[in-house]
């Protein structure tokens, strides 16, 4: 499995609107989704880019120091501005170049997503501090918005309590393309923000909805990770459903979170370990969550 520590390093709120000398080694590779959509991947959140005669579109904008190639990727797709920006939570590794692109851009974002960049927040138990004016959405919604641009509905969709209290999934209508935010990634076990209000349970209604919407060759562009389907998903839903399940049932027997962790709860799904959410931190996620210890910060190695 690809190693995700680097990951771990930029979730970490001394490097989330940093600028950090490793950005200069990074490439922007473009790959085609579906009809008029890319996904551009870099370092942090995949971006997902709608191309047409009226602009860009982009959901999520990686790091800071990362504008000047992610524009210069976009370029090489079309020289028509980017006009808006949609972002699907607030963490830095998928907002830190709000501020390079909203000189020339809108940054469409749900309220929470505001609010928190707008007041700091805590991200891997660490405080971040307030975002600067120019990095902060203009636009906010609370359930559902809009973008009618090149003949293409894009449509985001708020699903509370998933990744984060503010994730938005993203749905180009005419390319069928799905941006999942971190509400779905390629590296194994997800990070579960729950200082940010996300829940496991609320990660697993909003990939089951989108499941059960979607057809299963419908291409996914994940939070982070290869371009995924539908079908890819399925694996993934089960994993979270699972893991809620055999962890409730332990706490309904009374079992403590150490002989939870003892016991291997989690035994069979070795595959999903990974350096940046291992097993043991997993459990932890989910117990927490359960028990409802929302502002808890589960360590990681």
């Amino acid at each position: 499995m690809k190693t995700w520590l680097p990951l771990m390093a930029l979730l970490c709120a001394s490097v989330l609107f940093a600028q950090d000398d490793n950005f200069d080694k990074v490439q922007i590779k473009v790959h085609l989704a579906a009809g008029s959509v890319y996904m551009l991947e870099g370092e942090g959140g995949n971006i997902g880019v709608s191309v047409g005669e009226d602009g860009i579109v982009i959901v999520d904008d990686e790091f800071a120091p990362l504008a000047p190639k992610i524009k210069a990727a976009l370029k090489g797709i079309s020289d028509k501005p980017v006009r808006f920006v949609l972002n699907t939570h607030w963490h830095g590794d998928h907002v830190g170049g709000n501020a390079q692109f909203s000189t020339d851009s809108t940054i469409i974002a749900q309220e929470n997503v505001r609010e928190r960049m707008k007041n700091g927040s805590e991200v891997a138990g660490r405080k971040v501090p307030p975002a600067p004016k120019e990095a902060l959405p203009i636009i906010t919604f609370n359930d559902r918005a809009t973008v009618h641009l090149n003949g293409e509905d894009i449509r985001a969709m708020h699903f509370p309590a998933g990744h984060t209290d503010g994730d938005s999934i993203i749905y180009f209508t005419k390319s069928k393309v799905i941006h999942m935010g971190d509400d779905f990634v390629r590296y194994g076990f997800p990070f579960v923000d729950l200082q940010s209000g996300g829940s496991v349970e609320g990660m697993l209604a909003a990939v089951d909805k989108m499941i059960a919407t979607f057809p299963v060759d419908t291409k996914v562009i994940p939070g982070h990770g290869d371009l995924s389907t539908v079908a890819d998903m399925k694996p993934y839903a089960d994993m979270l459903r699972e893991s809620l399940s055999r962890v409730q049932n332990g706490i309904k027997q009374g079992k403590s979170l150490d002989q939870l962790k003892q016991e291997k709860v989690m035994a069979g799904f070795e595959k999903w370990s990974g350096d940046f959410i291992n097993t043991d931190k997993w459990i932890e996620t989910v117990y927490h969550d359960l028990t409802d210890h929302k502002g808890e910060y589960v360590k990681h190695n």
